[in-house]
């Protein structure tokens, strides 16, 4: 999938991405493929959905597109 990173807290390490169709999912710094552990909120993106932690769908494996 598509998107842009709606927000990261560096601080505490996780964030949201916000896929084409404006769906926001939780996503934890571990999840960056590149291992930087961090990015900036606005970067386009591209990534896949996963089942996660408490019933919610995550973003996993981000790229910057």
């Amino acid at each position: 999938m598509k998107g842009n990173v709606s927000e990261f807290d560096e601080a505490k390490g996780y964030g949201t991405v916000q896929t084409e169709d404006g769906r926001e999912l939780f996503f934890h710094c571990t999840q960056i493929a590149d291992g930087t552990r961090t990015i900036p909120a606005g970067v386009s993106v591209v990534f896949e959905i996963v089942p996660g932690r408490n019933g919610r769908w995550e973003a996993t494996d981000i790229r910057r597109d």
